[in-house]
Formats: structure tokens, sequence, C-alpha cells
């Protein structure tokens, strides 16, 4: 795309973004930094009213926010979700698969029910959506991807290993779309969190121990706060990442580096 003085190509003026897990954390900072990048907002949680307080802080910024609920684990749900943002909208510029849950056991006893929760949750609905929201993409010749990724995307972690096998696996997906969809002029891209402040890190913040260990491996030599992943989200969804395509961007204060 051919850029000039007068453009900003950081900008996301006259976009919508679709984000899911919208209602908190990563998921309203991203929805509320594209907002403050210009662009308008659908944002998805997994109860009706969850993203209230984000659509409120979106409006705040004089952009529209559309709130939509899905249950992520069901496939039927996340179709609907798409037919919905498309009868709100005609386009979806950026779509974010940010939704997630975790579930804590040691491997040998990890319930079956709660692994495939997981995995239906963090990889299987990222696939549909990408593929859903893509197909517009593709066809309208441009759109970006960014897919949430986690550390536990290239480690293994401890006691949640359904979590860190869908994390691999949304960097499969990532790269392998990015390989077919690069001729169409949709990157598709991931970020990969380093230990943020979010309901999802509860259990470890609370682990003195735990806590204690991650914090100093931490170069930054501290947690990141939510806010701090919207810099890198914003890149990867303008202009200025056009020529960025299956990469993954670790926003870890140094982490992986250690």
């Amino acid at each position: 795309m051919t850029t000039n003085s007068d453009q900003n190509i950081f900008s996301l003026k006259g976009k919508t973004a679709l984000v899911t897990g919208a209602s908190r954390g990563l998921g309203q900072s991203i929805a509320v930094g594209f907002a403050q990048a210009g662009a308008d907002v659908i944002c998805c949680s997994s109860r009706v009213g969850g993203t209230d307080e984000t659509a409120a802080l979106i409006e705040q910024l004089g952009r529209k926010a559309y709130c939509l609920a899905a249950d992520l684990s069901q496939p039927e749900a996340v179709r609907s979700l798409v037919i919905q943002a498309y009868e709100k909208v005609s386009t979806i510029d950026v779509l974010v698969n940010n939704g997630g849950t975790i579930a804590r056991h040691p491997a040998v006893d990890f319930p079956l029910d709660e692994w495939n929760k997981v995995i239906d949750v963090n990889l299987n609905s990222v696939f549909l959506l990408c593929q859903l929201v893509g197909k517009k993409m593709l066809e309208n010749k441009q759109g970006k991807i960014i897919n949430i990724a986690s550390m536990l995307s290239f480690q293994g972690g401890i006691t949640v290993p359904a979590y860190t096998a869908s994390k691999h696996g949304v960097v499969g997906i990532t790269k392998a779309l990015a390989n077919e969809w690069a001729a169409d002029n949709v990157q598709v891209n991931a970020i990969a969190p380093g230990y943020f402040r979010t309901d999802n890190t509860k259990a470890l913040q609370a682990n003195p121990e735990r806590n204690k260990d991650i914090e100093k491996r931490i170069p930054a030599g501290k947690w990141g706060e939510p806010s701090q992943i919207v810099g890198a989200v914003t890149f990867l969804a303008t202009q200025a990442s056009d020529y960025v395509n299956g990469h993954v961007l670790a926003v870890d204060g140094g982490w992986l580096a250690r």
C-alpha cells in the first residue's frame, strides 16, 4: 500500500475491529486501544452484558461499540457470532482472537472434559473465526488477523497441558494461514503476551513462591499491565505492519530473552 507524509500508518480511522474476550484484562485494553486509534469495535464476551463497560469506554472516545455474546466452546455459537457481527457492520477489517480459558490440574489427573473445553475455546474457535471472517477479508483483498498466543506457545508450563497444547496450536494456525492468505493482502500474526496481571494469572500471582520466581526471571522485574499490550497489537492491526506476516511477537518484558 502506498503511503505519503499526510497519512498516519498507525491509524485505524475508518476501520472496524472484532475483539473476542473483550470484557476485561487484555481484551478490554485492546478494544479500547483500537478505539483510541480511530476504530469502531465489536466487543465479544461469553455472557450477555459482559462487554458493557468496554463499550462505554469506547463510546466515550467518540467511536461506535457493538456488544455481542457467544460461548466459544460451541461451533454454532461462533458461527452465529459472525453472522450477528455482519448484521451490524458491512466489513470487519481487524479480527483479534483473544477469548480464552485455562484449567489447572496435574497432567496425570487432567479431566478429559476440561481438556476438550480448553481446546474448543482456545484453538477450535480461533480457527473457525479466522475461517469465517478471513473468507470475507480474502474477498475484499485486505484484512488483519491477530491471534493471542502465550509464553506457553514456546514452553510447557506446569499443570496446564491443555492450555499449552492450545497455544502451541494457535501459533501453528497463524503461520499456516499466513502462508495461504498473504498473497491476497491478508496479514495473519500473533501476539505472545508474557506474564500480565489478568484474571487468568490470578492463581500465579497469589502463589508467593511462583510469583517470586516469575518476577525474578523477567528482565523488567515486574508483571505487565494490560495497557502495555496495546501498542504491539495496534501495530499489527494497522498499515504499519502490511509486510509482517506469520510472525509471533512476544510482549514479555524480556522473559524469552533470559
